[in-house]
């Protein structure tokens, strides 16, 4: 599930898109000729599923590309008709370039699957390399290479934070949740987390918590938006190199997401600078398994400095050119 009500609310094209059907459809602005004054005439809009090789895996990312972003409500608008959990705005030329990311109903300061998407996308159409994106959260670089053939993009974090959860929070988010103390794993204890954006971290003692997710949306969202908080880190230590997780969204309007490469940086982050886990290590985390989106993110943890996240993505849907926005040309942040 991808929106607030499971399915309900995605038009009869985005599940399709989801599904792996192509659909040919007119958008009101293709219904007009454009004129001179119209910007960003060579935007295109792609779709990628994100931290897989699959289509039907992974996390869709809706990747708009063009020379100026447009305006703050252009934006919010095709993010919410995408319909995915994000769509990542991307703007100018070279490789250094402006960022800025949407789920269906707010804009957030950083994610991470749409940035690998963006990666991806960038590699395929503009060559190889370093690209250095500027967002909300701070300059990410992402390195777009290739191996045996398979484009892989990896991000660098900001510097990542952390703080101890307040009781308070940790009791409210597992009532809404359904969970007990009981259930966590003291091993990792709850933390507010960040690598872009804040997520509350909960570790679970076994796989079978994780696998059942239900929980109250509107409590829930109404909790972390009290609290700055972007998504929940629901994770279950296989072993020392290998996390399960899960991320319920509501704030973006979104049940959960599948592969959240933000979350995956900012658990980085938390396992390290407190001395649960030691640097240098890679670690693995699989997310989306309990949806049939299953999905892989590689994380890298130095010994200092911002979280590698890295991962693969592949088309999910044919790409189209954008809307143009007469009067979209804003600054970029």
């Amino acid at each position: 599930m991808f929106r607030s009500s499971g399915w309900h609310g995605l038009t009869a094209a985005h599940l399709a898109l989801l599904a792996g059907i192509t659909v040919h459809v007119q958008p009101p602005w293709m219904s007009r000729r454009p004129t001179s004054r119209d910007n960003n005439m060579t935007a295109m809009l792609h779709r990628y599923a994100a931290f897989s090789h699959d289509p039907a895996g992974g996390n869709p990312a809706g990747v708009w590309i063009g020379d100026i972003l447009p305006a703050t409500a252009v934006m919010q608008r095709i993010a919410a008709e995408v319909g995915f959990s994000e769509t990542v705005f991307v703007a100018g030329t070279g490789n250094v370039r402006s960022a800025r990311y949407f789920s269906p109903e707010v804009e957030v300061p950083f994610c991470g699957h749409a940035t690998i998407a963006a990666g991806i996308v960038l590699g395929e159409t503009c060559g190889d390399g370093r690209y250095l994106l500027e967002t909300t959260a701070g300059e990410v670089p992402v390195m777009v290479t290739q191996r045996g053939g398979v484009r892989e993009a990896a991000l660098t974090s900001v510097v990542p934070r952390h703080a101890a959860a307040a009781p308070g929070l940790v009791d409210a988010a597992l009532a809404a949740l359904g969970w007990t103390h009981l259930e966590l794993d003291h091993r990792i204890p709850p933390a507010r987390a960040y690598a872009g954006a804040w997520h509350l971290v909960l570790a679970v003692r076994d796989a079978a918590r994780l696998a059942s997710l239900a929980y109250d949306f509107e409590r829930l969202k109404a909790l972390m938006l009290e609290d700055g908080l972007t998504t929940l880190q629901l994770v279950w230590r296989e072993r020392a190199d290998l996390f399960h997780a899960r991320n319920p969204f509501p704030v973006g309007g979104v049940v959960e997401d599948p592969a959240t490469g933000a979350a995956a940086a900012a658990l980085g982050g938390y396992l390290r600078d407190a001395g649960l886990i030691a640097a240098p290590v890679r670690i693995r985390i699989r997310q989306g398994d309990w949806m049939g989106r299953p999905g892989l993110l590689v994380v890298d943890i130095p010994h200092s400095g911002g979280i590698i996240v890295s991962g693969t993505a592949v088309p999910c849907a044919a790409s189209t050119m954008s809307p143009p926005s007469p009067t979209c040309q804003e600054p970029t942040p």
